[in-house]
């Protein structure tokens, strides 16, 4: 194993993690935003207001994007094992 191998292990990994995550914290982000503008209009302040709805649309995104994020798990973890057979 070289510093190449090491170097694309890591590349992969971390594209990964950030494919799998970006559904979730794109919607963070924009219900954020949306809530925050919101509550700027309307002079509400009450701090269950930003996390109800965070927590129903990142619910929906993960029933939603749940069976694409474990196929893409799935495989990179094969992948993984199969750099791992092929090392040893």
């Amino acid at each position: 194993m070289d510093s190449n191998f090491v170097m694309f292990l890591g590349k992969q990994t971390i594209e990964t993690a950030l494919l799998v995550a970006a559904p979730i914290l794109l919607t963070c982000v924009v219900v954020g935003v949306v809530v925050t503008l919101f509550q700027a209009v309307t002079s509400i302040r009450d701090m269950s207001l930003t996390v109800v709805p965070k927590l129903m649309a990142v619910a929906f995104v993960a029933l939603l994007f749940g069976n694409w994020m474990l196929g893409v798990l799935l495989k990179f973890t094969t992948e993984i094992f199969g750099h791992i057979q092929n090392i040893g």
